[in-house]
């Protein structure tokens, strides 16, 4: 388990981030960013602008899902923390945008994947044709990101609070202090940038060249380690902090997120298990039996859907079941995109409603905001959501 150089790369990430988040609370950064957003430019002036501000970041930034959650929930949770808003409002719009939007402009990581996937199945004769062509027309269905993102949206503008987020309340976080310094917003707006760009810049060095067939898990590991050094020459050489303020508190949001890095590591073991049990090719062999044409590609989503919640993984569903799902659709003769985006919906639903899920983890981190908590208020929204998808596969079946 151990031995796979992704997992210790996304353990590292997780233990990484909270030394980024510390770091940027004690430099002041995000009291100066809430001042410049609220006073100097009225961007937010309510709770519902508040949120809104992390649905567009989480909707701007797609270029990985971990990193689109993490800069959506730093954004957002000194806003919460000043409207009190419930940060488990925040972890629902950091997860319901970060998947969904890299699942929709697969310019990153979930392309190179789904361009692979597809590939292989061309090379097998399963499917002729251009890979980007067919990866194109199946992220036109992608139903689950695009009602995820409407249904965001509107819970967002209306304040629409349904099931356990009804009863949600507003706690601190952990790691708010009174008096604490207000200095320039960029000790808080540099980093961010630099993380988006940097991610960029991995994916090309690990991919040679090719953006698309960079490494997911160790761009967002060397971004993460690039914005510390970064943040330590800064921080420092702006005289915002001394060195060795900058190294105990690098060291002590570090070990605050050890934890999560130990949910991440238990969570991946599930996952590891219910693939090696083969759980996945047992339910694709019972949905092909004696299924209608009409309902293949709505069968395929919820197929996908309970992989994904059982594993925790998005990225392995699609492994598991486009292998599966494209020979079903050729055998049927059926549209083979649209299965393609059932996959890719099915996989990202699963994922949003699973609690071993490492996206529903790293949101819950990143707004401060208790893992079960995170997974009960938004389990009505996501369900929503994929009631809405699985109408329309069904609808465009016909």
């Amino acid at each position: 388990m151990l031995s796979e150089p992704w997992i210790l790369k996304t353990l590292g990430f997780a233990i990484l981030v909270g030394s980024i988040m510390a770091l940027i609370e004690k430099s002041g950064g995000i009291y100066g960013f809430v001042h410049f957003v609220q006073n100097q430019k009225q961007l937010v002036t309510s709770p519902r602008s508040g949120l809104l501000l992390s649905y567009v970041v989480g909707v701007v930034i797609f270029v990985e899902s971990s990193i689109t959650a993490l800069i959506s929930g730093a954004v957002g949770k000194p806003l919460c923390d000043h409207y009190k808003i419930p940060h488990a409002k925040l972890a629902y719009v950091c997860d319901s945008t970060s998947a969904p939007v890299s699942s929709l402009i697969v310019l990153n990581g979930w392309g190179a994947l789904l361009l692979g996937l597809i590939s292989t199945q061309i090379t097998e004769g399963m499917i002729s044709g251009s890979s980007i062509d067919i990866l194109i027309d199946a992220v036109l269905y992608n139903f689950y990101a695009m009602s995820a993102l409407g249904v965001t949206f509107l819970v967002i503008w209306f304040g629409i609070d349904i099931g356990p987020m009804k009863y949600a309340e507003y706690n601190p976080s952990s790691h708010v202090k009174e008096n604490v310094k207000q200095v320039s917003k960029y000790y808080m707006i540099l980093p961010i940038i630099l993380m988006v760009l940097m991610v960029f810049v991995f994916l090309y060095i690990t991919g040679d060249g090719n953006i698309l067939k960079g490494s997911g898990s160790s761009s967002i590991f060397y971004t993460m380690l690039t914005t510390l050094i970064f943040m330590l020459f800064y921080y420092v050489g702006t005289k915002n902090m001394s060195f060795s303020t900058w190294g105990s508190t690098a060291f002590k949001g570090g070990v605050k997120f050890v934890p999560i890095a130990l949910i991440l590591l238990f969570a991946f073991s599930i996952g590891k298990v219910t693939m090696e049990l083969k759980t996945g090719l047992y339910l694709a062999s019972l949905a092909s039996e004696n299924l209608n044409v009409h309902f293949l590609s709505g069968a395929i989503f919820l197929l996908s859907s309970v992989i994904a919640f059982a594993t925790g993984t998005s990225w392995g569903t699609f492994s598991i079941m486009i292998p599966v799902a494209v020979p079903m659709a050729v055998g049927m003769d059926a549209n083979v995109a649209l299965a393609i985006g059932a996959v890719i919906s099915g996989g990202v639903f699963g994922d949003h409603c699973s609690p071993i899920s490492d996206t529903t983890i790293i949101s819950s981190m990143a707004s401060d905001c208790e893992v079960i908590e995170h997974v009960r208020t938004q389990l009505p929204y996501a369900l929503i959501s994929g009631l809405i998808a699985l109408v329309f596969f069904i609808v465009f079946s016909f």
